[in-house]
């Protein structure tokens, strides 16, 4: 390749991702998401389920642009083994927040990183959270908010839900959809200089 300057290709729709990435400098070239199937597989644990999308949406969009840098991550919430939706509706929001109110759950988020040459970088973090018991009013007032539409598990830390978590061990970033201590060490591994 003379000259050429690998772009970052940003294989995701979240605004959330690139305000995240924005944070700490990193403006990706073109912003390309990656249209395929998220169920579950059977029996698929959310680690696995986060890692497997991940590396599904980099290889999709490297696939229309080779020589450049891919940058694809999926964020997962899980309680025990289940895998919680990304909400499209109130009553499966409910459901989420009723499922996590007064426990733990994990949220992963798996990024994968493709290089230039096409080789892949890639891994998953893990962060720990509590939720508070949420009092009927609490969990309706959150529908009404109508902030759960479209996350994963039904809500965002970075929105009102940030009052019904009393802890959480691990990044914060993570749980809001990209963890950017992982993230920018993928993309310095991978060759890219912001």
């Amino acid at each position: 390749m003379s000259g050429h300057t690998p772009k970052l290709i940003l294989a995701s729709a979240s605004p959330r991702r690139l305000d995240l990435l924005a944070q700490i400098g990193i403006t990706p070239d073109v912003v390309t998401p990656a249209d395929i199937n998220e169920e579950p597989i059977g029996g698929e644990l959310p680690r696995d389920h986060a890692l497997r999308l991940a590396q599904e949406k980099a290889v999709k969009i490297a696939g229309q642009s080779p020589d450049n840098i891919i940058l694809a991550a999926d964020t997962v919430v899980g309680v025990g083994r289940r895998i919680l939706p990304k909400t499209e509706t109130a009553a499966q929001a409910k459901k989420c927040l009723e499922l996590m109110s007064g426990r733990g759950h994990r949220v992963f988020t798996g990024v994968a990183v493709i290089k230039a040459n096409g080789d892949m970088l890639s891994r998953v973090v893990e962060t720990r959270l509590k939720m508070k018991r949420l009092s009927p009013m609490e969990l309706q007032d959150y529908l009404d908010s109508e902030e759960w539409k479209g996350k994963a598990g039904g809500y965002g830390i970075q929105g009102r839900a940030g009052a019904f978590i009393p802890s959480l061990i691990g990044s914060y970033t993570n749980v809001v959809g990209l963890p950017l201590f992982e993230t920018r060490n993928l993309l310095t591994g991978a060759g890219y200089k912001s």
